[in-house]
């Protein structure tokens, strides 16, 4: 005699909260901490140090993502102006970051991000939406998402 199942038919079976891919926007910063184009570079190392960040986008007064500084470009400007014996308190953002910006869209899988971290190397990517920004995405977020699923379902 075979073995009867005692279970209803699967055939119309909803998806549940597992079966739905884990998006960067679950997980991105959206408070975040930034920087103008014409402020001083000590102002910048000041507020890395303070808030334990390791860098921050740049925008422009309409929210506009223009760059992106981070504790490697203070460094090497610190290391320049030492090497030049120039003064370091006249040095404005613009002048150390980053300008073209790699970003990540925010409905993309938390997965394929993490992939896109494994090929470029970077630390963090800007999620920029009409335009703006709106958050940013860590390798820290990323490994927080792994953390939370515990393995379950990695889709």
């Amino acid at each position: 005699m075979g073995i009867k199942s005692f279970l209803a038919s699967r055939r119309n079976q909803k998806k549940s909260s597992e079966d739905i891919p884990v998006k960067v926007s679950d997980y991105m910063t959206r408070k975040l901490i930034t920087f103008r184009s014409d402020e001083k570079i000590e102002k910048v190392i000041d507020a890395l140090i303070k808030y334990r960040i390791s860098g921050a986008p740049v925008v422009n007064d309409k929210n506009e993502l223009i760059g992106i500084i981070s504790e490697g470009d203070c460094i090497k400007h610190i290391s320049e102006s030492r090497y030049y014996n120039m003064p370091a308190d006249n040095k404005t953002v613009e002048s150390h970051m980053i300008k073209n910006v790699d970003t990540i869209d925010g409905d993309m899988n938390i997965f394929d991000a993490a992939n896109k971290f494994l090929e470029s190397k970077h630390r963090r990517f800007p999620i920029v939406e009409n335009g703006k920004l709106v958050g940013q995405i860590s390798q820290k977020d990323i490994l927080k998402a792994a953390l939370k699923m515990k393995g379950q379902t990695w889709k």
